[in-house]
């Protein structure tokens, strides 16, 4: 979330095989693309005859007044996790609070270290990428770093077969290119997860939070007005949680990795997860932190990443122009941090006969069966459960495959239970 105090308002005193890391660091925006260092890779998928091609830029911040302010963001990019040709992970993982770098760092090495040493991972991802979220987050809270007032969002992507799911904690974003025609359009595979969300916002009320924007808690607007409009036009001042006696810990998202105190009034680390079938008509996606999206929306980005045939110019690019806007509205930049996987040489006759002999898309639809509810929310705590063989959720699933369009399913989540209905022209989602 985008505004002058960062993600944690700071204006109140607190009572492959392991690819990964940060990288460059860029001064006050003057030219049109900024060409930092940069990484170009490419991983074939064998069981559907494609490969992925993509390429990562991190960028630290612009701070005029903290020169020595580290880049808080961190990336991960791992491929054949489990010594398996097909199956790929990429992450963005966006810090925050005093810690936030440390936080990061954590989680993105152990996120996917729990996903590779799971061996139910291949015969049921959503549960295995579910459970690696709440793993993730007891081990950061176990951990010497301070997270009490720290933390990182993570937005992840996990590529299966030709199968691909998405797993978000906060406000970074996943964004999926789809050829329509001599179009490109851009198809949402994360939800910003802020009190601008009615579900979400009813969600941490429940949990004791206060919702209030910073002007609203300096008392320059009514605090019972609890209506922000929408993020494009109220992103400046976004409303954000507090506790009930105090001015802290003042986060904008409402789900994270970390953040003890914020974890108390409903914050939590359970992810939301979207699951897409891969398809001819879909060149690319994009994982981004929320350095990219806070000026720039999905739909631009898909834009100008499709105007590159490289990633690493399309990277570059997108992190330019995001810098330069940042600046236009504002006297500082968030860290950018921006991965870009182009899917090359998918065809409907290019899905093979997994190791199992059994078609791999059933073995997928079998684990979209895997619904997750959370059972409670106590002041420290999320306990999760999953449960299988929910039919709503499997009936959509074989519904959009029998439409042969992108089947985008996202799996229900605490206080997100919305019948399903037509996203766009391209995917049915499960809310």
């Amino acid at each position: 979330m985008g505004c002058v105090h960062g993600k944690c308002c700071t204006r109140y005193p607190s009572s492959s095989d392991g690819d990964s890391g940060r990288l460059g660091e860029m001064k006050p925006y003057h030219n049109k693309n900024i060409l930092t260092q940069r990484s170009l890779a490419e991983v074939p998928v064998p069981s559907h005859n494609f490969s992925l091609q993509y390429s990562v830029l991190t960028q630290r911040g612009y701070y005029p007044d903290t020169d020595e302010w580290e880049n808080q963001d961190s990336f991960c990019i791992k491929t054949q996790i489990q010594g398996n040709p097909n199956v790929h992970f990429f992450g963005v993982f966006d810090g925050h609070g005093d810690y936030g770098a440390e936080c990061s760092n954590f989680v993105k090495d152990r996120l996917v270290e729990i996903l590779s040493n799971d061996s139910t991972l291949l015969d049921d991802p959503l549960k295995a990428y579910y459970s690696a979220f709440l793993a993730a987050n007891s081990e950061l809270h176990n951990s010497e770093i301070d997270d009490t007032m720290s933390g990182t969002t993570a937005i992840t992507a996990l590529v299966v077969g030709d199968i691909l799911y998405v797993a978000n904690a906060g406000d970074s974003r996943a964004v999926l290119a789809v050829k329509d025609g001599d179009q490109t359009v851009a198809e949402d595979l994360s939800e910003d997860q802020t009190p601008f969300r009615k579900d979400e916002y009813n969600r941490v009320k429940l949990c004791g939070a206060r919702v209030l924007s910073a002007d609203q808690v300096d008392g320059l607007k009514d605090p019972n007005v609890q209506d922000w409009g929408d993020e494009e036009s109220q992103g400046g001042d976004p409303p954000r949680l507090w506790v009930p006696d105090g001015m802290y810990p003042g986060t904008a998202f409402t789900r994270s990795v970390g953040d003890g105190i914020a974890e108390k009034i409903g914050v939590i680390a359970a992810p939301e997860i979207s699951i897409v079938w891969l398809k001819p008509n879909h060149p690319f996606f994009v994982v981004a932190s929320d350095g990219v999206f806070d000026f720039l929306p999905s739909q631009t980005v898909v834009n100008m990443a499709a105007a590159y045939t490289d990633p690493r110019d399309a990277c570059a690019a997108i992190a330019g122009e995001s810098y330069k806007l940042w600046l236009e509205h504002d006297i500082r930049t968030d860290d950018i941090t921006i991965i870009i996987v182009q899917i090359k040489g998918l065809s409907n006759s290019g899905a093979a006969v997994t190791d199992g002999g059994e078609d791999y898309l059933q073995t997928s639809l079998r684990s979209v069966k895997g619904s997750l509810h959370v059972s409670g929310v106590s002041e420290s705590e999320t306990y999760g459960s999953v449960r299988s063989d929910l039919s709503d959720i499997q009936q959509s699933s074989q519904h959009s495959v029998l439409m042969n369009r992108s089947a985008a399913v996202v799996v229900p989540s605490p206080m997100r239970q919305r019948p399903l209905q037509l996203v766009g022209q391209s995917s049915y989602v499960l809310e």
